[in-house]
């Protein structure tokens, strides 16, 4: 009888950890795995958002803020994008500096855009905030991409 017990317990621990393992289960629901947050972390010395936030449910027109360090901006200014799942182009406007922008400080910022989502394949998407780059040179582009859902 024992070995039974021992056997139906040795199971029953091998079916829960299958289970953990193919699901995705987490403890808290709204807290994002590491890779669904976009390159937040590793562009966070260099600009950081207030709103949205990455995971966030959006609808245009979507208001942006944050701030940024000043050589992120030219002419107190940089490109704003809204991209739909596939990665294609569904809105474009500018953020605007709220203050002196020629400085290696942090400088508030807000913008808004306007973009037309066809969520009938996905509701998935992503805003992309780029490194005003007037030069055009590939090594001066960076940028801060988070994903959105639209609602």
């Amino acid at each position: 009888m024992r070995k039974i017990a021992i056997i139906l317990i040795i199971l029953l621990v091998a079916v829960l950890a299958y289970w953990l393992g193919k699901s995705d289960w987490r403890p808290f629901k709204n807290e994002l795995k590491v890779t669904e947050m976009g390159n937040v972390l590793e562009k966070m010395d260099k600009i950081q958002l207030t709103g949205p936030l990455p995971g966030d449910k959006v609808k245009s027109p979507l208001q942006i803020t944050g701030q940024a360090r000043g050589p992120w901006f030219f002419e107190a200014s940089f490109p704003l994008v809204v991209v739909d799942w596939d990665g294609k182009i569904i809105g474009q406007s500018f953020a605007q500096a709220k203050g002196e922008w020629m400085t290696t400080d942090w400088v508030d910022f807000k913008g808004t855009i306007e973009f037309t989502p066809d969520t009938k394949v996905s509701n998935r998407g992503a805003l992309i905030l780029r490194k005003d780059n007037p030069s055009g040179l590939p090594e001066h582009d960076d940028a801060l991409e988070i994903p959105i859902f639209f609602e």
